[in-house]
Protein backbone atom coordinates (compact mmCIF):
# COMPACT_ATOMS: atom_id res chain seq x y z
CA UNK A 1 0.00 0.00 0.00
CA UNK A 2 1.35 3.49 -0.96
CA UNK A 3 0.27 6.96 0.59
CA UNK A 4 -0.17 9.47 -2.57
CA UNK A 5 0.17 13.07 -2.08
CA UNK A 6 0.32 16.10 -4.91
CA UNK A 7 3.34 16.06 -6.65
CA UNK A 8 3.59 19.35 -6.91
CA UNK A 9 5.21 21.66 -3.59
CA UNK A 10 4.01 25.55 -2.93
CA UNK A 11 6.01 27.23 -0.07
CA UNK A 12 3.40 25.70 2.41
CA UNK A 13 3.32 22.33 1.28
CA UNK A 14 4.09 18.88 2.13
CA UNK A 15 4.65 15.49 0.13
CA UNK A 16 5.34 12.47 2.25
CA UNK A 17 5.40 9.23 0.38
CA UNK A 18 5.81 6.87 2.86
CA UNK A 19 6.10 2.96 1.41
CA UNK A 20 4.63 0.08 3.59
CA UNK A 21 6.20 -3.02 3.48
CA UNK A 22 6.45 -5.43 6.17
CA UNK A 23 4.99 -2.56 8.26
CA UNK A 24 8.28 -0.75 8.26
CA UNK A 25 7.87 2.58 6.22
CA UNK A 26 11.00 3.14 3.70
CA UNK A 27 12.55 7.10 5.11
CA UNK A 28 15.10 7.84 2.37
CA UNK A 29 14.25 9.10 -1.33
CA UNK A 30 10.39 8.39 -0.37
CA UNK A 31 10.22 11.56 1.71
CA UNK A 32 10.42 15.23 0.64
CA UNK A 33 9.20 17.38 3.19
CA UNK A 34 9.74 21.50 4.18
CA UNK A 35 11.29 22.96 7.15
CA UNK A 36 10.06 26.21 8.43
CA UNK A 37 13.19 27.46 6.77
CA UNK A 38 11.83 27.08 3.49
CA UNK A 39 14.49 24.03 3.07
CA UNK A 40 13.65 20.42 1.46
CA UNK A 41 13.90 17.79 4.16
CA UNK A 42 14.62 14.04 1.75
CA UNK A 43 15.36 12.45 4.90
CA UNK A 44 14.75 12.19 8.69
CA UNK A 45 17.68 10.33 9.64
CA UNK A 46 21.17 10.17 8.89
CA UNK A 47 22.95 6.84 8.33
CA UNK A 48 23.72 6.24 11.89
CA UNK A 49 20.68 7.34 13.36
CA UNK A 50 19.02 3.89 15.44
CA UNK A 51 15.55 6.22 16.46
CA UNK A 52 13.39 8.96 14.92
CA UNK A 53 10.94 10.37 17.31
CA UNK A 54 8.13 12.85 15.73
CA UNK A 55 6.50 15.20 18.40
CA UNK A 56 2.97 16.67 17.09
CA UNK A 57 3.06 19.97 18.39
CA UNK A 58 0.48 23.15 17.59
CA UNK A 59 1.81 26.49 18.19
CA UNK A 60 -0.93 27.72 19.89
CA UNK A 61 -1.44 24.95 22.19
CA UNK A 62 -0.73 25.22 26.01
CA UNK A 63 0.44 21.97 27.09
CA UNK A 64 2.13 21.41 23.68
CA UNK A 65 4.17 24.44 24.48
CA UNK A 66 5.09 23.69 28.12
CA UNK A 67 6.89 20.36 26.78
CA UNK A 68 9.62 22.26 25.03
CA UNK A 69 12.09 22.15 27.74
CA UNK A 70 11.44 18.32 28.16
CA UNK A 71 11.55 17.66 24.46
CA UNK A 72 14.89 20.14 24.10
CA UNK A 73 16.70 18.34 27.17
CA UNK A 74 15.95 14.62 25.34
CA UNK A 75 17.09 15.82 21.71
CA UNK A 76 20.24 17.15 23.49
CA UNK A 77 20.86 13.98 25.73
CA UNK A 78 19.87 11.54 23.06
CA UNK A 79 21.54 13.00 20.00
CA UNK A 80 25.16 11.24 20.16
CA UNK A 81 23.12 7.45 20.50
CA UNK A 82 21.87 8.00 17.67
CA UNK A 83 18.19 9.47 18.18
CA UNK A 84 16.67 11.90 15.83
CA UNK A 85 13.87 14.43 17.57
CA UNK A 86 11.77 16.14 15.17
CA UNK A 87 8.64 18.81 16.01
CA UNK A 88 5.51 17.81 13.52
CA UNK A 89 3.17 21.13 12.76
CA UNK A 90 0.19 19.47 11.44
CA UNK A 91 -2.36 22.24 12.00
CA UNK A 92 -3.90 23.91 8.86
CA UNK A 93 -2.98 27.60 10.69
CA UNK A 94 0.63 26.10 11.54
CA UNK A 95 1.84 27.83 8.49
CA UNK A 96 5.98 28.40 8.04
CA UNK A 97 5.80 31.82 8.75
CA UNK A 98 3.99 31.27 11.56
CA UNK A 99 6.39 28.34 12.93
CA UNK A 100 9.14 30.04 12.46
CA UNK A 101 8.18 32.78 14.86
CA UNK A 102 7.08 30.28 17.63
CA UNK A 103 10.79 28.55 17.07
CA UNK A 104 11.98 32.59 17.62
CA UNK A 105 9.60 33.50 20.71
CA UNK A 106 10.39 30.07 22.45
CA UNK A 107 14.20 29.82 21.50
CA UNK A 108 13.48 25.83 20.08
CA UNK A 109 16.49 24.20 18.50
CA UNK A 110 15.07 20.78 17.78
CA UNK A 111 14.21 20.25 13.97
CA UNK A 112 10.50 21.09 12.68
CA UNK A 113 8.83 20.14 9.97
CA UNK A 114 5.33 21.38 8.82
CA UNK A 115 2.56 18.48 7.94
CA UNK A 116 -0.64 20.36 6.21
CA UNK A 117 -1.41 17.04 4.30
CA UNK A 118 -0.98 15.42 7.42
CA UNK A 119 0.22 12.65 5.79
CA UNK A 120 2.59 12.36 8.81
CA UNK A 121 -0.38 12.23 11.32
CA UNK A 122 -1.84 9.43 9.39
CA UNK A 123 1.15 7.16 9.63
CA UNK A 124 1.60 7.87 13.15
CA UNK A 125 -1.71 7.87 13.90
CA UNK A 126 -1.35 10.86 16.26
CA UNK A 127 -4.62 12.55 17.35
CA UNK A 128 -3.55 15.65 19.67
CA UNK A 129 -0.85 17.80 20.61
CA UNK A 130 1.41 16.96 22.18
CA UNK A 131 1.82 13.53 20.92
CA UNK A 132 4.88 11.28 20.18
CA UNK A 133 5.72 8.90 17.83
CA UNK A 134 8.97 6.87 18.30
CA UNK A 135 10.14 4.59 14.93
CA UNK A 136 13.34 2.41 15.00
CA UNK A 137 15.15 2.48 12.05
CA UNK A 138 16.58 -0.87 10.53
CA UNK A 139 18.26 -1.48 7.01
CA UNK A 140 16.83 2.37 5.85
CA UNK A 141 13.24 1.56 7.37
CA UNK A 142 11.35 3.11 9.96
CA UNK A 143 9.22 0.61 12.48
CA UNK A 144 6.99 2.20 14.86
CA UNK A 145 6.91 1.12 18.10
CA UNK A 146 4.86 3.52 20.14
CA UNK A 147 3.00 6.84 19.40
CA UNK A 148 1.26 8.05 22.81
CA UNK A 149 1.96 10.36 25.53
CA UNK A 150 5.11 11.95 26.10
CA UNK A 151 5.20 11.39 30.16
CA UNK A 152 2.16 11.35 32.95
CA UNK A 153 2.67 14.99 33.89
CA UNK A 154 -0.67 16.08 32.88
CA UNK A 155 -3.71 14.22 34.14
CA UNK A 156 -6.55 15.85 31.87
CA UNK A 157 -7.59 19.11 31.07
CA UNK A 158 -6.58 21.77 34.25
CA UNK A 159 -4.71 18.31 35.97
CA UNK A 160 -1.45 18.90 35.89
CA UNK A 161 1.39 17.08 38.54
CA UNK A 162 4.02 18.74 39.70
CA UNK A 163 6.04 16.65 38.02
CA UNK A 164 6.41 13.47 36.20
CA UNK A 165 6.39 10.23 37.45
CA UNK A 166 5.94 8.06 34.53
CA UNK A 167 8.74 8.89 31.48
CA UNK A 168 6.81 6.61 29.19
CA UNK A 169 9.10 8.76 25.87
CA UNK A 170 12.06 8.14 27.30
CA UNK A 171 11.36 4.20 28.44
CA UNK A 172 10.30 3.59 25.34
CA UNK A 173 13.57 5.10 23.75
CA UNK A 174 15.54 3.64 26.17
CA UNK A 175 14.03 0.26 25.45
CA UNK A 176 14.68 0.35 22.00
CA UNK A 177 18.26 1.66 22.31
CA UNK A 178 19.35 -1.52 25.08
CA UNK A 179 17.11 -3.81 22.92
CA UNK A 180 14.80 -4.48 25.53
CA UNK A 181 10.99 -5.33 25.74
CA UNK A 182 8.58 -2.21 25.13
CA UNK A 183 7.16 -1.07 28.27
CA UNK A 184 3.45 -1.21 28.19
CA UNK A 185 1.52 1.85 27.40
CA UNK A 186 0.27 3.40 31.33
CA UNK A 187 -1.87 6.36 29.78
CA UNK A 188 -3.91 8.40 26.98
CA UNK A 189 -1.99 11.71 25.75
CA UNK A 190 -3.86 15.07 27.37
CA UNK A 191 -3.59 17.50 24.98
CA UNK A 192 -4.91 19.83 21.93
CA UNK A 193 -6.96 17.98 19.35
CA UNK A 194 -5.73 18.11 15.78
CA UNK A 195 -7.48 19.93 13.61
CA UNK A 196 -8.09 18.04 10.36
CA UNK A 197 -7.75 19.52 7.11
CA UNK A 198 -10.14 20.55 4.58
CA UNK A 199 -11.31 17.77 1.90
CA UNK A 200 -11.07 19.26 -1.14
CA UNK A 201 -13.90 18.19 -3.57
Amino acid sequence: MQWNVPRTLTSFAVAVIFVIASRGFAQTSNIHEWDPHSNRVEKLAKSDTRVIVLIFAATDCPISNRYIPEITRLDKDLVARGVSFWWVFPNPGDTLAVVRKHQSDFSITTPALIDPAQELVKVSRASVTPEAAVFEVRHGEMHEVYHGRIDDRYIAFGQERPQATHHDLEDVIHSVLTNQPMPTPSGSPVGCSIIPVALKP
